[in-house]
């Protein structure tokens, strides 16, 4: 499978364990009062999202490694639907667990799953879609293990939202977010019109940021190799987006809305493509006839 359309590969598997080593020294210092602090997950408190967290890893050493099933669908669910159950069921279980042992088996199960990743041939097929870049095909492995690196550190960051700690966004943990959420470009792109040869590119200035460009090849939009915020890119830009990172994650997981966006953003250019860029979602949802409502990142980024 020709994967170049989506950009070089990129390989995010040495930051788990610092992207882990962040949140467990940030869970630690929480007192009994932030543990039951709402975050932007509807209905969630941040007890709830790092019991989530545990969920993602059991579910990935149970059905990745161990190659177990788990559950069927139910009758004419669809993937988020089933996906939004499975997420309540465990959190709604876990309610009875500790904070200190949610903590603990983080911690434990955690080196396990880098040991899994480890074992991963990065180019083969992963066996999954990743729905928000290219959906009905399996992923390669790097993709897919990218997928998951976001979802650690997008919750992460809701957690520290939540009790107001900063942090975790060094760009050696930031910018491989950000690479990896603009893998949705081209998918995000794919109903509009352009000529051949058509540029949409998407500046984030500071370290953690960088410049990706979408050119318009034949049938579809491929993603060119992004880069560092001291590259300059040679391709003259039918549209261009630039916007801040916090601002794009948030973008990416409907923690704001493209209206929001737009706002907070500076477009050149073609305006439809701008705007078009602004409605990027790098997770797992609903079809939506409004492009801005509000939806908080709550399932896994598949």
């Amino acid at each position: 499978m020709d994967w170049t359309w989506l950009g070089p590969p990129l390989d995010v598997r040495p930051l788990f364990p610092r992207d882990r080593r962040a949140l467990l020294d940030l869970l630690t210092t929480l007192d009994v009062a932030d543990w039951r602090r709402p975050t932007a997950c509807p209905g969630w408190e941040v007890h709830d999202v790092v019991a989530h967290l545990l969920h993602d890893h059991f579910r990935r050493l149970s059905g990745g490694r161990d190659g177990h099933p788990g559950p069927p669908f139910g009758p004419g669910e669809t993937l988020p639907q089933f996906i939004t159950r499975s997420n309540e069921d465990f959190v709604r279980t876990s309610r009875q667990l500790s904070p200190r042992l949610l903590t603990d088996l983080l911690a434990t199960l955690g080196p396990q799953l880098d040991d899994f990743w480890a074992g991963l041939d990065p180019a083969a097929p992963a066996g999954l879609d990743v729905s928000w870049a290219a959906p009905g095909t399996p992923a390669p492995n790097w993709l897919d293990t990218a997928r998951e690196y976001t979802e650690f550190w997008v919750h992460q960051q809701q957690i520290r939202d939540a009790v107001n700690r900063p942090g975790a966004t060094e760009p050696e943990l930031l910018h491989p977010v950000l690479n990896t959420f603009l893998r949705a470009l081209p998918y995000t792109l794919r109903d509009l019109p352009a000529q051949d040869g058509a540029a949409v590119r998407v500046r984030v200035p500071g370290p953690a940021g960088g410049t990706w460009t979408a050119v318009r090849e034949g049938a579809r939009w491929a993603l060119r190799t992004p880069a560092t915020p001291d590259d300059r890119p040679t391709t003259q830009a039918t549209a261009e987006v630039e916007v801040d990172a916090d601002v794009l994650w948030r973008l990416a997981t409907r923690g704001i809305t493209p209206t929001d966006a737009r706002h907070r953003a500076t477009v050149r250019g073609d305006e439809q493509l701008a705007r078009a860029v602004l409605t990027l979602v790098a997770i797992v949802r609903e079809p939506d006839p409004d492009p801005n409502s509000r939806i908080a990142h709550r399932v896994p980024t598949s």
